[in-house]
C-alpha cells in the first residue's frame, strides 16, 4: 500500500526472523501481525497478534522463513522499520527501530509520530 517497488516494509534482523520463525512453528501460526493503536503515554503503541490466517489487506513481509503482516492502518507508520530480537540477563524481546518515530516514553512503550 505504501512500499516502494522493490523495497520492503519493513526489516528484519538475523536473530528477528529467527524468533519469529520459531514461533511460527507453534500451533500453525501463518506468522506475526504488527500495528500501532493509541495508547501509551506517548500517544501510540506497537502491537504484535499470532495470525493463524492472512488477511488480504495486510502486507506481507517474509525473510528467512519468518512471516509479518502489516495491518492497513500501521502501513504507513511502520514504513522503513527495522525489527530485532534482544535477549540480555534480565529481559528479552522484540525491538523496532523506526525512522517515523519523533518522541519516545521513557520506559520505551510507547511513541509519537510527526503531526499525532
Amino acid at each position: 500500500m505504501f512500499g516502494i517497488p522493490g523495497k520492503q516494509a519493513v526489516t528484519m534482523t538475523p536473530a528477528a526472523a529467527a524468533q519469529i520463525a520459531k514461533l511460527m512453528t507453534k500451533d500453525g501460526h501463518q506468522g506475526l501481525r504488527i500495528g500501532v493503536k493509541k495508547g501509551g503515554c506517548a500517544g501510540m503503541e506497537y502491537t504484535m497478534d499470532y495470525v493463524t490466517e492472512v488477511d488480504p489487506n495486510d502486507e506481507v513481509v517474509e525473510q528467512e522463513g519468518a512471516r509479518i503482516m502489516i495491518a492497513p492502518m500501521a502501513q504507513m507508520f511502520l514504513f522503513g522499520t527495522e525489527i530485532d530480537y534482544e535477549v540480555s540477563l534480565l529481559e528479552s524481546g522484540f525491538k523496532f527501530n523506526n525512522p517515523n518515530v519523533t518522541e519516545a516514553c521513557g520506559c520505551g512503550e510507547s511513541i509519537r509520530f510527526e503531526g499525532m
